[in-house]
């Protein structure tokens, strides 16, 4: 998938360029500056450094990658955050975008970021996991790019606290372990599935008097028996959106999509199928009809799936902002 949060060491990354947030002086420091100058060879990537520097705060370099796997390193330097009063936020966009430019210009197809600024330069996680994703996304918007952000650990990934509430909230209320239920209240289940049955036996409409379906997914894409890629594009007319915008904000790598669009008999993975559907911003129960033409379904027994719910239901159609989530709950991530 185009952007991806993974729990990594960015020395060990085999990508094309890695990251190091740097100081403006390219000398070597600490934390995953130092790490990187280490395996990449010190003394070979200070040299190289030595005829850039020193650069500007939010300013990009690029040198070669020396014993790393990665092919080249991209060194920009953050901002020391004050008080988020004196530009920090532009600063650290301009280090995301102008390493994004470096990359593109030296034709690498895939780089992995650190979360810059957030350590000793003391800028708020949350405030800098905002402004890397908006920025990467922003990017992305105009470029074909696999970028990953790869966090060491989850003490230096903290998504906003109020959205982390609400979404604990919703599982607490939502989520159905599947080893929950005792004996006596599968026994319960089990006796209204019969009365619901019964009900449903002595009380069928007469054909005359079958209720009228409501306004739905069906009566924008017609037959029930469409395949998963004619109900897509149906839905993406419906929308008025393009392809490109909807793979896009779906996180999906070009070539899936293409796969999805022209291949009659395929089915994408559930999590395809799921950042689709936000892509499309389609309610619950649109999404729900979406799934089930490839074959799947929401259901509360699933952590990931009560949490994608939640965005559903509360209409927040950010996948970036999705992925932020799920990753927190150390499950997997939309797009593919």
């Amino acid at each position: 998938m185009p952007f991806t949060i993974v729990r990594q060491d960015i020395t060990k990354m085999k990508v094309d360029a890695i990251i190091n947030a740097a100081n403006t002086a390219l000398q070597m420091g600490g934390g995953v500056c130092g790490a990187i100058f280490k395996a990449a060879g010190a003394s070979e990537l200070q040299a190289a450094c030595k005829k850039l520097g020193p650069i500007q705060t939010g300013d990009a370099v690029i040198t070669p990658g020396f014993g790393l796997p990665a092919k080249f390193v991209v060194h920009t330097a953050g901002p020391v955050y004050r008080d988020g009063k004196n530009g920090e936020e532009e600063q650290l966009r301009l280090c995301y975008i102008n390493s994004l430019k470096r990359a593109v210009e030296n034709k690498c197809e895939s780089i992995a970021f650190p979360l810059i600024s957030s350590g000793i330069y003391g800028y708020p996680k949350d405030e800098a996991l905002q402004v890397a994703t908006g920025a990467i996304q922003d990017f992305l918007g105009e470029h074909e790019l696999e970028v990953y952000l790869a966090v060491f650990d989850k003490a230096a990934f903290t998504v906003s606290e109020k959205l982390i509430g609400e979404v604990e909230s919703y599982i607490d209320e939502h989520y159905v372990a599947e080893h929950k239920y005792t004996r006596q209240e599968l026994l319960d289940v089990e006796r209204e599935v019969l009365e619901e049955a019964d009900f449903i036996r002595y009380n069928v409409p007469s054909p005359t008097q079958a209720p009228t379906v409501g306004t739905g997914i069906d009566e924008l894409i017609g037959s029930l028996d469409e395949p998963f890629s004619e109900t897509l594009l149906r839905l993406i007319d419906a929308k008025g959106k393009t392809d490109v915008e909807i793979y896009k904000r779906a996180n999906l790598d070009r070539k899936l999509f293409s796969k999805i669009r022209t291949g009659k008999g395929y089915t994408p993975s559930k999590r395809t199928a799921v950042a689709l559907a936000v892509a499309l911003e389609l309610s619950l129960d649109e999404t729900d009809d979406l799934l089930e033409r490839a074959g799947y379904a929401l259901s509360h027994s699933q952590k990931f799936d009560v949490i994608v719910e939640y965005f559903i239901v509360s209409r927040k159609y950010d996948i970036f902002e999705i992925n932020e989530v799920l990753f927190k709950y150390d499950q997997p991530l939309l797009g593919g």
